[in-house]
């Protein structure tokens, strides 16, 4: 029973503000800012399939060689899992006091710290290519572009929740060998980034 209400969880929140199921829709903060890529499904599916597999890790409380598995994702080498694994030691070391903490609210501050790195480390690399961009553009100052890119952040600015989203598909389709879905994301990165930069440059002084 417990581990059927795992799979839910993993299902539900690697798809929640990212993945449409069945539709290979990749969505941005709301389901209305959307692109379709193909196969987009079956990659999710590998990633989901990559917690689900190593449950039993979990259950036994082995974190750290659960977190091991995922060194096949891109950008997660030994000493960056070794990183989360510390966050997460403070994490659990904050709960520790808590009585009768739910196996499902455990496994949820897992997953999501491991995700949370896994789109961090990969879509720090989009925004250099932003400031990059914007500087061979413009003059403008790089506290002024930090500035200015802070702002679309704090709103939550749909190109840039897009932008994240494909950052992470990309990541996830390197990882899984699925080449063309990853040329198609950075395609249709840059398209957004490109947004996100003249949003930048036009923005008021």
């Amino acid at each position: 029973m417990i581990v059927h209400q795992l799979y839910d969880a993993t299902n539900n929140l690697i798809n929640q503000q990212f993945y449409e199921d069945g539709h290979d829709l990749i969505i941005g903060r709301t389901p209305e800012i959307s692109i379709k890529i193909s196969k987009s499904g079956q990659i999710i599916r590998k990633f989901k399939d990559l917690f689900n597999s190593n449950l039993n890790l979990f259950l036994e409380g082995d974190y750290y060689k659960f977190l091991i598995r995922f060194k096949k994702i891109k950008g997660l080498d030994d000493n960056y899992i070794k990183e989360i694994y510390q966050d997460l030691e403070l994490k659990f070391e904050n709960l520790r006091d808590t009585k009768n903490i739910n196996i499902i609210v455990l496994y949820s501050l897992v997953l999501n710290s491991l995700i949370s790195s896994i789109r961090d480390l990969n879509f720090e690399e989009a925004i250099r290519e932003i400031k990059r961009r914007i500087q061979k553009r413009s003059n403008l100052h790089q506290n002024k572009i930090q500035g200015e890119l802070d702002k679309l952040f704090m709103k939550n600015d749909e190109n840039i929740s897009i932008l994240y989203n494909l950052s992470y598909l990309d990541t996830l389709a390197e990882s899984f060998n699925y080449k063309k879905v990853a040329h198609i994301c950075k395609i249709q990165q840059s398209k957004f980034m490109n947004r996100i930069v003249k949003l930048v440059i036009t923005s008021k002084k």
